[in-house]
Formats: structure tokens, C-alpha cells, sequence
């Protein structure tokens, strides 16, 4: 078997990848960007690596299954069982959240020395990641967001480098912000109408609501601004 399909969301994080990379893909799941990867040949070497075993498992029999190569498989919580010796260059994480993606990062930072390239699809706290990373080292190359699901996912590729951003950059994305596309918008709607739910949810005639109201004028302005309408 030869041909592996990938849904929108990892299709996006593996248009991300740079050509002879040697990657970690921390929380590998079943593999299956690393074997389109490898069949691609956009890859040298892969490390696919899961904290589950069931996953493990399921990985190599689709490595067998697709007989994709250079694919390692390893059962380890974040880079626990990776080498400076593996000459790892680009990281993937995907479908973590940001608290689990920073901790991971920041046990490993001796083992980063080589990584120039980090591949992040957060589920939540994608603000707390650009921040993060912006502050250790790494500066956001390119931005990227898929629709799945009825879920807009955010797909960031840091280099290794330094540049500085607004604090509105950091919160929606600089590369983000400069396009302006459809799913940006709406993202923003989708915050806009977060707000309002938030708002609607709260008791009646209370003080507090009142000034939620206050604040969520303010707020529905400052995401309205970012809209693009042609």
C-alpha cells in the first residue's frame, strides 16, 4: 500500500514541514504524518513518538501496512527518550495544549540546542505558546488555519531566530493579521459570539453584569476592528 490520506489538519502541519528534516513527533497517535512524510520523501528521518502504547502499537503496524521507512517509534513522555545524538532539527506537536507543549518544551531545553524548526497545532492557549517560544529563542515563521470538524484549529511554525511583536500580534498571530482570510474572520466572530453567550449566561439586574457589559462593548469593537470585509 502506497497511498495515505491525511485529514485537513495534518495536511496543513505536513505543508509546514521543511524538505530533509529530521523530526521528533511528539504525541505521534498512530504515525500517520510521519508515514505521508516519509512516502513523500520530504523527510530523512522520522522519530514518532506517543506516551500511550496502544498508539505505539497501532503506529508500527501502519508503518508496516504503508512500509514506510527511517520511521522510529518510541514510547516516551515529550523528549524523555530523545538523544542529542538523534540530530533532531524540527519538533511537531499537535493536539496538546498549551500547558502540556510548554512543559514539554521547557524540560527540554538542552536537548533544543539543534532543533531549529518547532510545528505547534495547540488546542487551546495558542497566545501562551507564541509567547513562549517568541521569549526563548524562536520567532513565528509562518501561520496557518484549518477548519475540521466544525473546529478552526491554528497551525504556528517558530524558527530559530529572534524578532520582536505588538502584544495584538502575540494574541492573534502576526502572519495571521497581515492575511486576513475567511477563517480568520471567522475565528473572530466565533470570540465575538463566546463573549456574548458569556454575557447572556450571567444573572439579570446584578451589578456585575453590568460591568461585563461595559467591558464586552469594548472588547466586541476591539475583535470587530481585525475583521476584513471585501
Amino acid at each position: 500500500m502506497t497511498n495515505i490520506k491525511l485529514s485537513k489538519r495534518l495536511s496543513i502541519i505536513a505543508s509546514l514541514v521543511p524538505e530533509n528534516a529530521v523530526i521528533a513527533d511528539i504525541g505521534c497517535d498512530h504515525a500517520l504524518l510521519d508515514i505521508y512524510l516519509s512516502k513523500k520523501n520530504i523527510i530523512k528521518k522520522s522519530f514518532a513518538i506517543d506516551i500511550t502504547k496502544g498508539a505505539l502499537n497501532q503506529a508500527d503496524k501502519n508503518i508496516k501496512l504503508y512500509n514506510a521507512k527511517n520511521i522510529k517509534t518510541r514510547l516516551s513522555d515529550g523528549f524523555e527518550k530523545i538523544d542529542i545524538k538523534d540530530n533532531v532539527d524540527t519538533v511537531i506537536m499537535s493536539g496538546l495544549g498549551d500547558a502540556k507543549i510548554i512543559n514539554i518544551l521547557k524540560e527540554a531545553e538542552e536537548k533544543l540546542n539543534k532543533v531549529n524548526n518547532i510545528i505547534i497545532q495547540s488546542n487551546v492557549g495558542v497566545s501562551n505558546i507564541r509567547v513562549y517560544l517568541t521569549c526563548n529563542g524562536y520567532y513565528i515563521d509562518n501561520e496557518k488555519l484549518v477548519k475540521e470538524n466544525n473546529i478552526i484549529y491554528t497551525v504556528i511554525s517558530f524558527k530559530k531566530g529572534y524578532k520582536s511583536y505588538t502584544k495584538k500580534e502575540i494574541e492573534f498571530g502576526p502572519v495571521l493579521l497581515r492575511n486576513k482570510d475567511e477563517l480568520f474572520n471567522e475565528l473572530i466572530i466565533n470570540r465575538i459570539n463566546k463573549n456574548n453567550y458569556i454575557i447572556n449566561k450571567l444573572p439579570k439586574n446584578k451589578l456585575i453584569k453590568k460591568m461585563f457589559l461595559k467591558i464586552n462593548d469594548s472588547n466586541v469593537s476591539y475583535l470587530e476592528s481585525f475583521l476584513f470585509y471585501k
